[in-house]
């Protein structure tokens, strides 16, 4: 692990892993970025299963903190606890330290401590309701849904185009848009209610559906996701194009902001500021085929792996993190606002075993075995 000192930082690693090769460089002044919004950022890279931790080191230089969880995609923090959705389960992660306890360096230890199996449903979006019930979206059974103590999942709403629950993935629902502690919009790339029917409509199939009214509020989208609201206004990545932009919600329109290099999937705010996820073309043709290769053929760039920070009063990319290598996908990308440098403990090291906390006083203490404290290089890698 090596750090530039020109205008990118770089962060070289093999995770321990001969499959997973991959470099992560960053615009100049984004590590002084999250420190000036107070804010540290977790995204999912969905092929290759890391969750990864971005914040500022003691040097004030960036701090990646990766750990792996299989395929994770969807996410939801409010500081304090993080939910992910994995291949098979949805994992909610508790911080363990004080909210001013600083631990190795790191003000947040997350801990997965409760795990839901819901069976491999292409869990994407989520996020916790105003009475504290995860809701994600179902993607397969083209759906919204929430845990169950004893079932796999409890569908909760589907699309009104859609005549029953089937695992078909039919209209490929993907994302969700909270208002007041309940779940407003959400995105689909078709309206089809066929098995797999949305592939066919990828080029101008995707619409917006307002959940309580059960309307279509915009649609002629390619491939939608990360419906978002954000200082009134109802925001999405509009993917198969490559834009960043909002619904005018008195027309129906979707009026393009930003022309974001990849595929985009993963939105969130802060400030001024939006953060974009980006993935390189699937090789499965998914993503290949679509108005966004024209428009990267047009701005003679590639589609490129890692995030964009806009802001939003100029429209203009003023920072970026970016992945070369193995790792060609992001899902997506959420904010932890006070958080300097977060870390999370995983399955694949010994770490789980020995970290022990109890409460302490009305605060949580952290108890570890010293003899069995992983090396810092080890605790980095995974």
């Amino acid at each position: 692990m090596s750090t530039m000192a020109e205008d990118t930082q770089l962060i070289e690693s093999n995770a321990q892993r001969a499959e997973l090769d991959f470099r992560i460089s960053c615009s100049r002044h984004f590590a002084s970025w999250l420190e000036q919004e107070s804010v540290s950022l977790t995204f999912s890279t969905y092929q290759t299963g890391e969750l990864f931790l971005i914040g500022r080191g003691p040097d004030g230089g960036l701090s990646i903190f990766e750990r792996r969880f299989d395929r994770c995609m969807g996410l939801w923090t409010n500081g304090q606890t993080l939910w992910l959705a994995s291949r098979y389960q949805l994992w909610r992660l508790e911080n363990v330290q004080g909210e001013v306890q600083i631990e190795d360096g790191y003000d947040r230890l997350l801990v997965p401590q409760v795990g839901y199996t819901t069976g491999d449903v292409d869990v994407h979006d989520m996020t916790v309701d105003a009475e504290g019930r995860l809701v994600f979206v179902c993607t397969l059974g083209s759906c919204l849904a929430t845990t169950s103590e004893r079932y796999s999942l409890e569908p909760l709403w589907r699309p009104p185009f859609v005549s029953r629950f089937a695992t078909e993935d039919r209209c490929h629902l993907n994302g969700l848009a909270p208002e007041n502690g309940t779940v407003r919009y959400v995105t689909a790339c078709s309206q089809s209610d066929v098995a797999d029917g949305w592939r066919d409509c990828r080029h101008d199939g995707g619409c917006v559906i307002d959940v309580a009214s059960n309307t279509i509020v915009c649609q002629g989208l390619s491939m939608p996701h990360s419906p978002r609201i954000y200082r009134d206004k109802l925001w999405l990545l509009d993917s198969g194009s490559g834009y960043l932009g909002y619904v005018d919600q008195s027309t129906g329109k979707f009026e393009r902001v930003t022309f974001c290099p990849g595929f985009a999937r993963g939105l969130t705010f802060i400030g001024d500021y939006a953060v974009v996820g980006l993935s390189k073309p699937r090789r499965d043709g998914s993503f290949q085929g679509l108005a966004l290769d024209d428009n990267l053929a047009e701005r003679k760039a590639k589609a490129r792996c890692g995030l964009q920070v806009i802001d939003l009063r100029s429209g203009d990319a003023v920072h970026w993190l970016r992945i070369d290598g193995s790792i060609q996908e992001l899902y997506d990308v959420v904010a932890m606002l006070g958080v300097r440098r977060p870390k999370a403990l995983g399955f694949l090291t010994n770490e789980i075993h020995h970290n022990i906390t109890i409460p302490q006083d009305g605060a949580p203490a952290v108890l570890q075995h010293p003899e069995e404290k992983p090396s810092e290089a080890l605790a980095e890698a995974r």
